[in-house]
């Protein structure tokens, strides 16, 4: 009886859900903003696609751009019809990294200025606004899934460097180049590429000498998890993987994400204590207790309402 009480739930909860999806993918990016440097689509229900898309400047960073990201990101973490993201750039580069010449904007407003402190405050400002735009895809709760093709340059790599999963075509290559433009990294890269690769010569060698890293290399030192033929099939993977991921519970799969960030700066008991307290409120979802019944009964995974 019990069980028969049960898996009629988990038909009625999924029978919504299809619904709920269906719906999902008509709506597409209606309610998302309109951005001048992002493209964003939906790739499959619950799959969204963030390109980068300056082709004509190979994708370079301008503010506009920075600041988009840094929204988009935002928005996406509280679109219940989002799961999970895709980020890859439009045309030849996934992108050269930061707009020289747009960046050389900041120069004009620096000689306005005779103050030190006061060129500093400007400074810092805008070191923050471009930090706060990487970290956006590490807050944001969904995965984000980093699909990398030519060229990953400056602050592209800081960007992927924030990504949960990275896949590239075996063209591209990576290039940490601050030190050639005569300044440190100061948006990430430095803080999170030696908890990605784990060897710190490698990284400091890449640091401080800005040579290319192949896309061969990166996988063997784990930067990428896979590495494809060109830009087709690697989109065709990155949308298949975001498919798998998006049919799992999203309480499971934002919880996860939420607790590997947090364990990764944190000591083993502190990410310990982190999960028993999240769980302690997570294992009484739905999401849990349909899942839990499914794979029991070896029935079919549920469909998951929107979270």
């Amino acid at each position: 009886m019990i069980r028969s009480i049960i898996n009629s739930r988990i038909f009625l909860n999924g029978s919504q859900s299809i619904i709920k999806t269906i719906c999902a993918s008509r709506m597409s990016t209606e309610a998302c903003s309109q951005y001048k440097t992002l493209k964003l689509t939906v790739e499959k229900p619950f799959v969204y696609h963030v390109q980068l898309q300056r082709p004509e400047k190979y994708n370079a960073m301008n503010q506009t751009m920075w600041i988009e990201i840094g929204k988009c990101f935002q928005e996406l973490a509280y679109n219940g019809d989002c799961r999970v993201i895709i980020l890859s750039g439009i045309g030849k580069h996934f992108t050269t990294g930061i707009d020289l010449m747009d960046a050389s904007k900041i120069a004009a407003e620096l000689a306005e200025q005779d103050d030190v402190a006061r060129r500093c405050k400007i400074l810092n400002k805008m070191i923050h606004l471009y930090q706060d735009s990487i970290t956006s895809l590490e807050k944001c709760n969904k995965p984000v899934i980093g699909a990398i093709h030519g060229a990953c340059i400056g602050g592209g790599v800081d960007l992927i460097c924030a990504t949960d999963i990275r896949y590239c075509t075996e063209d591209a290559w990576f290039q940490v180049k601050e030190v050639d433009i005569g300044m440190a990294a100061d948006v990430g890269t430095l803080q999170r590429l030696p908890r990605i690769i784990g060897s710190a010569s490698l990284v400091n060698e890449l640091a401080l000498t800005c040579r290319k890293l192949q896309a061969g290399e990166a996988k063997e030192s784990g930067l990428v998890s896979k590495v494809f033929n060109n830009v087709e099939s690697l989109l065709q993977g990155a949308i298949e993987l975001g498919v798998v991921i998006a049919e799992k519970s999203p309480v499971a799969v934002q919880g996860t994400k939420r607790n590997l960030v947090y364990s990764r700066d944190h000591t083993v008991q502190e990410g310990l204590d982190h999960i028993a307290d999240w769980n302690q409120t997570m294992l009484q979802s739905d999401d849990f207790m349909n899942a839990t019944v499914a794979q029991a009964t070896k029935s079919p995974p549920p469909t998951f309402s929107k979270l």
